[in-house]
């Protein structure tokens, strides 16, 4: 899908050559494509004019009389549109960004008279999660929603949808249909990313990286470019920033908070992403409690707080020692490149190990290999034995069973008061007894909360493995949770995962002072680890007076306890429903899947439109904005009858949403997993046809989903004869539609005549 979009770019930067521009303001040529399926794909927000017919590509200002151009293009030419000015705000809070960038393209390569549909392509960040989009020209407006799924024709509009679709994991595409040639539009997308924590560190980096191409042609065009960036973590502390990629300068600083910009008038545009580093200033473990009301039109009108730890700036905290059984999937869906970045994220793993530390490996299909039959010191002479061990026996074939591996692992542990117990499962499938499993775990995991207690943490491949039970099962095992959703991506986040897994400082988590507040409820249900590699926050709800403080208590790694006293502050600048909603859709999701709950996934509906965050039950849909929008209606009043009634009958056409796919990740596919299907990455394919809702009389929907060239092939082979019955049934279906026209026209008010 990739290696095709960036075809289709290709092709067009040829095809638009055919523009003429004036005099010593030709464009900037385009590199020619290699053969890396990454070639052309967007670095940056951008725009492109899908282009059918190449002989309405043409400078819209000044024609060229370029020669006749024969066939169609299919798929569509995609030409990027020039760039006349970006703005770009990022807002910091806590370990969550929110990102809005507004640009300004020009139809700058389609002839006056034609319009064209165009693509909108957004590359998120890290964990991006697209919040909406609004789109403005000179005649229309668009903008997204979020609505239920409750309706099946909703959802089957959805499984059919092809307005909008994931070209790689973090790269979205939305069709919007019909712009003049010539024309400015403006764009406004929002999305969130997750801030990532490592060695006491912040750092985002922003997708703002664009080709030389969209730049404008002309010298009189402005270009401005706009960067706002706004830090707010929470705490009394200073923020101190360490890199930055563009020369933005300070606005504010004060405790916990810090505001930068730039805005300047560019040759070119911005041709790096936008990364920033930051630090949080302190020498040792500190933290604090939010509160905040509910906004006005709130569903839930209880209080909500968050409360945060950080984790000291460098490493010379002393982390737990760990007992880690890796319990690792080779059934024969792993075959190539997934299991084999797999070998290459465990070996990169066990290099971490220090001698102190024990492990073990468990390779599952629908049988179990255990590497040894007991925990192993991780001296340099066992890692050498279990890499030997793992060439030799990750060789995918077989099924997936998933409950005999962990029971086998639950047994390999014993009882310990100085190590944390950790189980690292990694796993492409979905099984029938999940939940089942996810009832296992909690009952292997004791009221008690001690040490030795294993922690589960889980790293899912693909899309056919369900995300929510891994998330419940790291949940309940007070682990950590993360997905590879490129292929190319697993080592490098399975090594991730396991550093914040593996860095525990403060274990036995517990926060005093909440059980006698009312109507309590808590998110995450059980209370994690704080590990050097994330930051840790709980929120929830609550009904009833906020302590002062809030004692928080837990047991060091030099088996010392833990106690720190966090002060409670109400937040204005900061919305907390914001930074929180989409980990509690996640959470709140999980939960419903559990327990088969309809409550709760109505709840996930609510919280999913009141905060704009996409979820598995709701969907989002591009909607034009009628306000304002006048049609001219003729004069005689007859002809105003048969207008009106034309109109009625086209309301549902114009009103139809457009469908927006890709945006949940579902929960699993057993039979994929049964049949052994290779991991499914998130990409669609886009739809090849026009945008344009299909009619209601079948004569249309055949039009519409059949090209003119396969018409005429069809229609050659055809004999006379078939040809005069086809000449006639098409005659008398126009009778047909000429005599409901006049009984329609008949139906009017006869008083006019008068």
């Amino acid at each position: 899908m990739a290696y095709q979009f960036s075809s289709s770019v290709a092709f067009g930067l040829n095809l638009s050559k055919r523009i003429y521009y004036e005099r010593g303001s030709a464009p900037i040529p385009a590199p020619a494509m290699s053969r890396s399926s990454s070639e052309y794909l967007p670095t940056a927000p951008m725009c492109y004019a899908m282009i059918t017919d190449p002989e309405t590509v043409e400078n819209p200002d000044i024609r060229s009389y370029q020669p006749y151009v024969h066939g169609s293009c299919q798929p569509p030419a995609l030409i990027p549109l020039q760039l006349h000015g970006v703005a770009m705000e990022v807002d910091c809070c806590l370990d969550t960004a929110f990102v809005t960038v507004t640009g300004k393209w020009r139809v700058h390569c389609v002839t006056a008279s034609s319009t064209c549909d165009c693509q909108v392509a957004i590359p998120m960040g890290e964990q991006g999660s697209l919040l909406g989009l609004e789109v403005t020209d000179a005649e229309r407006s668009y903008h997204t929603e979020l609505i239920s799924q409750k309706d099946d024709k909703d959802k089957e509009k959805i499984a059919k949808a092809k307005d909008g679709y994931f070209l790689k994991s973090q790269i979205y595409i939305i069709r919007i249909p019909q712009f003049k040639g010539g024309s400015i539009f403006s764009i406004k997308i929002k999305w969130t990313q997750k801030i990532l924590f490592h060695n006491g560190q912040f750092s985002l980096s922003v997708p703002f990286s664009f080709p030389s191409y969209v730049t404008p042609v002309g010298r009189k065009i402005s270009k401005k470019e706009n960067i706002i960036l706004k830090v707010n973590s929470g705490a009394a502390t200073e923020v101190l920033c360490r890199t930055i990629s563009h020369p933005l300068k300070g606005l504010l600083r004060q405790a916990g908070k810090l505001s930068l910009s730039y805005e300047a008038e560019v040759p070119a545009w911005s041709s790096t992403d936008f990364s920033f580093s930051y630090t949080v200033s302190s020498t040792d473990i500190f933290g604090g409690v939010l509160l905040q009301s509910p906004f006005l039109r709130d569903f839930d009108d209880r209080e909500m707080f968050c409360l945060y730890l950080y984790p000291e700036n460098g490493q010379d905290r002393k982390v737990f020692r760990k007992d880690v059984v890796f319990v690792v999937d080779i059934s024969a869906s792993m075959k190539g490149s997934p299991l084999e970045n797999i070998k290459n994220g465990l070996l990169a793993s066990l290099s971490q190990l220090s001698a102190q530390d024990t492990f073990n490996i468990i390779a599952f299909n629908v049988e179990v290999n255990l590497w040894s039959p007991c925990m192993e010191p991780a001296t340099e002479e066992a890692i050498l034995k279990a890499n030997k061990w793992i060439d030799t026996t990750f060789i995918a074939n077989g099924g997936t069973n998933i409950m005999l591996p962990l029971t086998k692992a639950m047994k390999l542990f014993q009882k310990s008061t100085n190590s944390i117990s950790l189980i690292f499962l990694v796993t492409d499938g979905a099984v029938d007894d999940e939940r089942e499993i996810c009832n296992f775990v909690k009952n292997c995991v004791t009221s008690a909360q001690s040490i030795h207690t294993p922690r589960l943490c889980a790293f899912g491949i693909g899309l056919y493995c369900n995300q929510y039970f891994l998330q419940m099962l790291a949940q309940i095992g007070r682990g950590h949770y993360d997905a590879a959703h490129d292929l190319d991506s697993i080592d490098f986040r399975m090594q991730r995962l396991f550093n914040i897994a593996s860095s525990v400082i403060v274990a036995d988590i517990t926060i005093e002072s909440l059980e006698d507040l009312e109507s309590q409820v808590l998110f995450p249900n059980h209370i994690p680890d704080l590990s050097l590699g994330s930051l840790f926050i709980i929120s929830g709800r609550y009904d009833g007076t906020f302590p002062e403080s809030v004692k928080v208590t837990g047991t060091l790694a030099d088996m010392t306890n833990f106690v720190m006293e966090l002060k409670v502050k109400r937040e204005k600048d900061m919305k907390l429903s914001n930074v929180l909603s989409k980990r509690h859709i996640d959470l709140v999701t999980a939960d419903a899947w559990l327990l088969e709950n309809e409550e709760l996934k109505e709840k996930v509906i609510k919280m999913s439109i009141q905060n704009k965050v996409p979820s598995e039950y709701t969907c989002m849909v591009l909607v034009e904005n009628n306000e304002g929008k006048k049609e001219p209606i003729p004069g005689p009043f007859l002809i105003q009858k048969v207008y009106r009634k034309v109109s009625l009958q086209r309301i549902d056409l114009d009103n139809q949403k457009l469908f927006l796919g890709g945006m949940s990740l579902g929960f699993g596919d057993t039979k994929a997993t049964a049949k052994n299907i290779p991991p499914a990455i998130k990409e669609a394919k886009p739809s090849e046809g026009l945008m344009q809702k299909a009619a209601s009389t079948c004569c249309s929907r055949l039009a519409n989903n059949c090209c003119g060239m396969c018409l005429l092939k069809t229609c050659a082979c055809v004999n006379d004869q078939c040809t005069i019955v086809c000449s006639q049934l098409c005659a008398a279906l126009a009778c047909f539609e000429l005599i409901k026209c006049c009984i329609e026209l008949c139906d009017c008010d006869c008083d006019c005549f008068d």
